[in-house]
This record gives C-alpha cells, structure tokens and sequence, in this order.
C-alpha cells in the first residue's frame, strides 16, 4: 500500500492538487488521503475509488487488473473456459 499511496501522491502532483483539494474532490476527509498516500491502515474501497476518480485514473487501474490484458491470465482464462471451468 506504501507504494500505491506513493503513485496517488505523484498523481495528485501531476494534477497540480493540492491534498485539500484532491479530499474535497474525493468527498472524503484530508485525514484519510493521507493515510492513502502514505499507505497506512487499509482504506475502505469506495474512499480509495473515489480518489482515483478524481483524478482522473479510475478506469486505467480497472484495466490494469483485468486478467485478460496479461499473456499469462488470458491463456489460463482460455484453458478454463476450453474444459467448461
């Protein structure tokens, strides 16, 4: 989480966000952005999506999970799907 919290701080810079602004935007309090961005604890769900929403990225971490954009899931997917898994 360290590191994810680190990638939403570079964002936000990125985005030219200031904390407060990104929280407000966020709907969610400056208190829990910077456990986000710090990655301390684990944050609730909808609070962290509402984050990558704000700026931008929701749907490009959405993808980056999809097992289908990686060689090695898709295959195994495919195998699956050939012997009725």
């Amino acid at each position: 989480m360290r590191n994810f919290g680190s990638n939403i701080r570079r964002w936000r810079r990125v985005n030219g966000m200031s904390a407060t602004t990104l929280a407000a935007r966020a709907f969610i309090t400056r208190e829990t952005l910077r456990n986000i961005e710090t990655g301390i604890g684990t944050p609730r769900i909808d609070s962290l999506f509402a984050v990558l929403t704000a700026l931008g990225i929701a749907d490009t971490v959405v993808a980056a999970v999809d097992p289908y954009n990686n060689d090695a899931a898709r295959a195994r997917i495919d195998d699956l799907l050939g012997t009725g898994g």
